[in-house]
Formats: structure tokens, C-alpha cells, sequence
């Protein structure tokens, strides 16, 4: 094999595993890392976790997942990532009252949270169509920048499901 045509094969496959790889990143999955204290105790800052896109290109977030989100920091713009857990779909009745989370009407089950919320009341809210209720599961206060403070968060603003932690290693896993 000549070097001309040994070296053109190498760039075109260097190129395909290039385009291959950027949407993939871009359709299917990315990585995130967690930042600030927001998702204690389910994830702690500095932790990396993978995150499924290609999910919800196929079906809509439910309650209880874990999520990346697109948040406006400055009302325009200025786009920040958070990771959240998701409480309320279109169309529930979102409260908290004395501390707890309530769904419709029924407190909701809340394992994951240490403690209860220290706000101690909250709405009632009908998340509209298309959007979602968001919380960090570190309920005290000013602890997490979620829908109590930013509002429902659109569908299209969410970016996909956290399936694992990828980093540090000795917590690499699900969640």
C-alpha cells in the first residue's frame, strides 16, 4: 500500500470516529458534573454522571427522575446547568406543606431527601403542559435553585435522565 493512500484511509477514519463520536455526544449522551451541594445526599459536588439523552427523544421525564436542565441564570441568555429531581409532571397539583412535598393532594414519599424541607409551606401549583416541577433533594434553605426559585422548568429545557455516576470511581454506579 502506497503512504499517500495509507495516510488518506487514516484521516477518513479518523474523520467518520470524529462525526460518529459528536453525535452521538450530541443526540445520545453526555457527561455533567455536579456542582454546588443542591442534590445531597444523592449526589455530592465534584461527582461526574452520565447523562441519557436519547431517552426522552423517545418518551416524556416522570417523577422521580434524576435530570440535567437548562436554566436561564440571568432571566435571559445566560444558560446553567443544574441537576435536579423531578416531582411534578403536567398537570399535578405541586405543595409543600409543614416540611413535606405533596402530589395531588397525597404527601409523596421522599426517601432520598435528608430531613424534611425547611421551608414549611409552599403554593399550591399546577405545573402546566409541557412543563415540569423540579427540586434538589437538600431541602434547606436556599440550598437548592429549583422551581421554588426559577419557576416550572419546560420540557425542552431539559437535556436528559442522569442514569450513573461516573466519577469518582469508588461511587461509579447507578443512582
Amino acid at each position: 500500500m502506497k503512504p499517500h493512500s495509507l495516510l488518506l484511509d487514516w484521516v477518513k477514519t479518523s474523520a467518520a470516529a470524529v462525526v460518529v463520536a459528536l453525535l452521538a455526544y450530541h443526540f445520545l449522551f453526555t457527561v455533567s458534573p455536579v456542582q454546588g451541594h443542591s442534590m445531597e445526599p444523592t449526589l455530592t459536588e465534584k461527582e461526574w454522571v452520565f447523562v441519557n439523552k436519547a431517552l426522552y427523544h423517545l418518551s416524556h421525564p416522570r417523577n422521580g427522575e434524576v435530570v440535567v436542565l437548562e436554566a436561564r441564570a440571568d432571566g435571559g441568555g445566560t444558560k446553567e446547568l443544574l441537576v435536579k429531581r423531578i416531582v411534578g409532571a403536567p398537570g399535578d397539583r405541586i405543595e409543600i406543606s409543614g416540611g413535606r412535598l405533596y402530589r395531588n393532594g397525597r404527601q409523596v414519599d421522599e426517601p432520598y431527601v435528608s430531613g424534611q424541607t425547611e421551608e414549611s409551606s409552599y403554593g399550591p401549583v399546577v405545573v402546566a403542559e409541557d412543563s415540569y416541577f423540579v427540586l434538589g433533594d437538600n431541602r434547606k434553605m436556599n440550598a437548592s435553585l429549583d422551581s421554588r426559585t426559577i419557576g416550572t422548568v419546560p420540557e425542552n429545557r431539559i437535556i436528559g435522565r442522569v442514569d450513573w455516576i461516573l466519577w469518582p470511581l469508588r461511587k461509579a454506579g447507578d443512582i
